[in-house]
């Protein structure tokens, strides 16, 4: 029992047990035909554990975001064909979120997914931040267990939360500093230095002054910026240049013309950020060398654009060969490392962007506070 949070071990014999598992098995799709089953092979390794041991298993997930009721293109379908061929034998529920119940926590809910079933495991760290019913309600009913995936993401970390090597650098990109100022506030008692790219960075240019075209910006955020400059500023790393997109230009479409050219800090007007440029690439990467720990959760920039990829690949490099322990803490940022084939070569890839997110944040989250009060936990 790691964290106080009980682990398959502690469930006891489990031959001849029906295990219920919360997987996170929402995988991307394109057409129909899942693009990257990363998290269906993700939670083999508690799977294969509870078959071993003579357990039947009945998985369940979500998948996307249909508003509590079916929807054709949200249908388990393939993840369901996909998991009858990695594990034979398991069986898979149809989308959680296919009920209202699912997101509202619902006792009769609950009720329904736990009958017939003797034990539940939680493997979906990516969803253990919310308090939806197939998260939070089971170990009220059942025995209950962290699966492998879920407790080798809290140790990993908790233990980076808690227990970093230093210097400990930070990396945070996206397009809103809303979305991770509370992350930002909890590293900044934790890491050494922080890089900020992405869209964020906009709103702290705003901040110090400078002119930033038609870029990403959060006015209401402007004044929470200058404070963090003003108390961290020393810690706090922001781009030297970017990489702007000219009136006229589209996003994902080169074709449509657009003017592509590297500035300092200020944009024109008319002109949108899209990307760090080549020297805070390369001050970036002077920081991440110098490194033992690093986290990187949020894109330096819109890297699905080849023309707004450089900075996010560069910074991906410098993170491949760091000699740091290195987390990406999942999402754009995992996707990146994928895009580029550099997954091989981090230490740890997160499979729940905003879950990680808040564990680092909170030291907490609600699937794991619903584990240590289960039946089995005391």
């Amino acid at each position: 029992m790691k964290f106080g949070v009980p682990e398959l071990e502690d469930l006891g014999e489990v031959s001849g047990k029906s295990v219920l598992l919360r997987a996170d098995f929402n995988v991307p799709l394109k057409d129909g035909v899942i693009t990257d089953d990363l998290r269906i092979r993700a939670a083999l390794p508690t799977i294969q554990w509870l078959l071993e041991r003579g357990a039947t298993v009945t998985a369940c997930t979500h998948l996307g975001r249909p508003k509590g009721a079916p929807d054709p293109q949200y249908s388990v379908g393939a993840v369901r064909q996909r998991l009858a061929e990695l594990a034979p034998g398991v069986e898979l529920l149809e989308n959680l979120r296919f009920s209202p119940g699912e997101t509202s926590n619902d006792s009769a809910f609950v009720d329904q997914l736990v009958a017939g079933h003797d034990l539940y495991v939680n493997d979906a760290f990516g969803a253990s931040h919310r308090s939806h019913a197939s998260i939070v309600g089971p170990p009220t009913r059942l025995p209950s267990a962290a699966g492998r995936l879920l407790a080798k993401e809290v140790e990993i970390l908790l233990d980076l939360r808690e227990n970093p090597s230093h210097p400990f650098v930070a990396i945070t990109g996206g397009s809103k500093v809303s979305d991770k100022l509370g992350v930002l506030t909890a590293l900044l008692d934790i890491a050494d230095s922080i890089i900020i790219g992405g869209g964020m960075c906009f709103t702290f240019f705003a901040a110090m002054g400078y002119s930033i075209g038609n870029s990403l910006c959060e006015p209401d955020q402007i004044e929470t910026c200058a404070h963090l400059l003003e108390q961290h500023g020393d810690r706090l790393h922001l781009p030297s240049d970017v990489v702007g997109l000219g009136p006229g230009g589209k996003i994902g479409d080169p074709s449509a013309g657009g003017e592509v050219r590297n500035f300092g800090r200020s944009l024109p007007e008319g002109w949108m950020g899209l990307d760090i440029g080549p020297g805070s690439a390369a001050e970036f990467a002077d920081i991440i060398a110098e490194a033992r720990t690093v986290l990187w959760n949020g894109p330096m920039g819109v890297f699905e654009d080849p023309r707004f990829e450089a900075g996010t690949r560069s910074v991906a490099g410098s993170v491949a060969e760091s000699s740091a322990f290195s987390v990406i803490g999942g999402g754009d940022s995992a996707a990146a490392v994928a895009q580029f084939g550099l997954a091989d070569q981090v230490s740890h890839i997160s499979t729940g962007g905003g879950a990680s997110l808040e564990l680092i944040e909170q030291g907490d989250l609600p699937g794991l506070a619903a584990l240590r009060l289960a039946s089995n936990a005391d």
